[in-house]
C-alpha cells in the first residue's frame, strides 16, 4: 500500500474536522468549551461517547487479545452495563442536582478544599497517561505504515497529530467533540463492520462456520471459574462495574460530555443507549480478532497481540482495506485524545486554577488562560507519549488498566464515602490517605505470590484501591453533627 496515498487519506480526514469545527465552534465561550452551554443533543452525545469509550487501543489490542484470553474480555463488558446503570442513576441525578461543570466540585461541598484539589489531581493523572497511552498504540501504528517511508521520525509524527488536535479543538472545546466524535465513531464503526465482512468473504466462510472453527481453537470462551485465575468470571465482571463507574462516571472527560446534555433524563437516555450499543460492539470486536487468527493462519502469518490487526490490514490486505483500516484507526484515535486534552484543560482551569471563580478576570482573559492551558497539556502529552515510546511493550490494553486500578482508586473512595455515608471528613488528610492507598496496592500487587498464594489480582485491584481509601476516609473522620428541630 503506497505511503503517500495513506498519508494523503489522514490529510483529507484531518481537513474535513477543521471544517466541523470551525462551523460548530464559532462564537464560542468558556462556557461552550467546558459544558456546550448544557445545549448538546443526547443522540449525538450517546453516538460520539462509543469512539471515546473504545480508543484506537479497542481496535487494535482487544482484537490482538482473543488468542490468549478467547472472549473473556466479554465478561468485563457484562460489568460495564452495571456500572452505566450506577451512573445513569445514581451519579447522573447529583450531579445534574448540583448543576456542576466540575464534577470534582461534589468533593468540595462534601468534604472541603483539599478533597476537592486531591479528586482533580488524580484524574488529572489518570487520564493524562490514560490517553497518552492509548495515542501512544495509534501514532506507533501510523509511523510504521507511512512516516517511516519519508524518513520521518516519531516524535515529529506525535506533534503533528498533537497540532491537529489542537487546531479543531482550540475553540470550540466540547461543543465541537460533540460532532466530531459522532463523524469519527462513525467512521470507526463503518471499518469494524467492513473489516469483518472482507474477512468472512475472503475466507469464503459463514458467520457460524467462523465461530465453529474459533471454538475448535479455545478463542470462543467467555467465561472462566477458577476464583485464582485474573479471568475469573467474578473478578472480571465487578472489575469492569468499576471501571465504568470510576472512569466513566468520575471521569470528567466522560462526565463534561453527559452534562452538557439539556436535562437529566436525556442524559439518563444517554448512558442506557450507550452501555447497550456497547456491548453490541466490543462483542463484534472479539469475533473480529477470531476471525484475525483465522486469516492470519490460512495466510502462514505468524504476527500476534497489537501488531496483528495493522499487519494484515496494511501487508495482506488489498489497497482499499488498508484505506478503511487507516481511517477507522485514525477515527478511534481522535475521540480519545481530543476529548481528553479538552477535559483535562476543563479541569486544571476550573478545579486547580478556579477560573470560574476569578472575578478579577474578564471573558476574554479567562478565555486566554484557558487557551494557554489547552497549549500546556498538548505538549505535556508530546512528553509522555515519548516516554511510552521509549518504555512500553506490552498490551496497551493491559497496561491502560492496570493505570485505572492505581489511580481511579482514590476517585472511587472518594466519591462513594459521600455518596454512601454522611460521616465529616478531616479534609487535610485526604491528601495523605490518597497517596497510601495506591501505595498499599502497589505492594500487594508486587508480593502478592508470598501474600495470596496462588489467588491472582485481576481488576478487583481497583476496588481494593478504593476500599482502602474509603477505610482511610472512615478512619479520618467523625459522625456528622445532629441539627435539632
Amino acid at each position: 500500500m503506497s505511503p503517500v496515498l495513506l498519508f494523503s487519506i489522514v490529510v483529507v480526514y484531518f481537513i474535513v474536522l477543521l471544517v466541523v469545527a470551525w462551523y460548530t465552534g464559532r462564537n464560542s465561550s468558556n462556557e461552550s468549551f467546558f459544558i456546550g452551554n448544557r445545549n448538546s443533543n443526547w443522540m449525538l452525545v450517546a453516538f460520539g461517547m462509543i469512539g471515546t469509550s473504545l480508543s484506537g487501543v479497542t481496535f487494535v489490542s482487544v482484537p490482538g487479545d482473543v488468542a490468549k484470553n478467547s472472549f473473556s474480555y466479554f465478561q468485563v463488558t457484562i460489568g460495564y452495563l452495571i456500572g452505566y446503570l450506577v451512573i445513569a442513576f445514581v451519579l447522573l441525578p447529583l450531579y445534574y442536582r448540583l448543576k456542576l461543570t466540575s464534577i470534582y466540585n461534589y468533593l468540595e461541598t462534601r468534604f472541603g478544599v483539599a478533597s476537592y484539589k486531591t479528586g482533580a489531581s488524580f484524574f488529572i493523572l489518570s487520564r493524562t497517561l490514560g490517553a497518552t497511552a492509548r495515542l501512544y498504540l495509534v501514532v506507533n501504528i501510523l509511523q510504521e505504515a507511512i512516516m517511516n517511508q519519508f524518513g520521518i521520525p516519531f516524535w515529529v509524527t506525535t506533534l503533528v497529530i498533537l497540532l491537529m488536535i489542537l487546531l479543531y479543538t482550540f475553540e470550540g472545546g466540547v461543543k465541537t467533540i460533540v460532532y466530531t466524535d459522532t463523524l469519527q465513531t462513525t467512521c470507526m464503526l463503518l471499518g469494524l463492520v467492513l473489516c469483518t465482512i472482507y474477512i468472512l468473504h475472503s475466507m469464503d466462510i459463514s458467520m457460524g462456520e467462523s465461530i465453529n472453527r474459533m471454538s475448535q481453537q479455545g478463542m470462543t470462551r467467555i467465561f472462566f471459574g477458577d476464583p485464582n485465575s485474573k479471568l475469573f468470571f467474578l473478578k472480571q465482571i465487578l472489575g469492569g462495574a468499576f471501571i465504568t463507574i470510576t472512569m466513566t462516571g468520575m471521569d470528567q472527560e466522560m462526565m463534561q460530555k453527559n452534562i452538557s446534555v439539556k436535562t437529566l433524563k436525556d442524559a439518563q437516555k444517554n448512558v442506557v443507549t450507550l452501555s447497550l450499543i456497547l456491548m453490541v460492539v466490543l462483542l463484534l470486536f472479539l469475533f473480529l480478532g477470531g476471525l484475525l487468527y483465522l486469516y492470519a493462519e490460512q495466510l502462514n502469518v505468524d504476527v500476534k497481540g497489537d501488531k496483528l490487526f495493522p499487519a494484515l490490514a496494511l501487508n495482506h490486505m488489498p489497497a482499499y482495506m488498508s484505506i478503511i483500516f487507516i481511517v477507522a484507526l485514525i477515527s478511534a484515535l481522535f475521540p480519545s485524545a481530543d476529548g481528553a486534552i479538552t477535559a483535562l484543560t476543563s479541569s486544571y482551569c476550573i478545579d486547580i486554577l478556579g477560573i470560574n471563580r476569578n472575578a478579577e478576570q474578564n471573558e476574554k482573559q479567562k478565555k486566554s488562560t484557558r487557551q494557554r492551558v489547552h497549549l500546556v497539556f498538548t505538549f505535556i502529552f508530546l512528553l509522555f507519549v515519548l516516554v511510552f515510546k521509549w518504555i512500553s511493550s506490552a498490551s496497551m490494553i493491559g497496561v491502560i488498566l492496570t493505570v485505572a486500578s492505581y489511580t481511579y482508586g482514590p476517585l472511587l473512595g472518594l466519591f462513594s464515602f459521600g455518596i454512601l455515608t454522611n460521616r465529616r471528613v478531616h479534609d487535610k488528610a485526604v491528601p495523605v490517605i490518597a497517596v497510601v492507598a495506591p501505595l498499599a496496592c502497589l505492594l500487594l500487587d508486587t508480593y502478592q505470590s508470598a501474600i495470596l498464594g496462588d489467588f491472582k489480582i485481576g481488576l478487583e485491584l481497583l476496588l481494593i484501591n478504593g476500599l482502602l481509601m474509603f477505610a482511610g476516609l472512615w478512619i479520618f473522620s467523625k459522625p456528622a453533627e445532629k441539627t435539632l428541630l
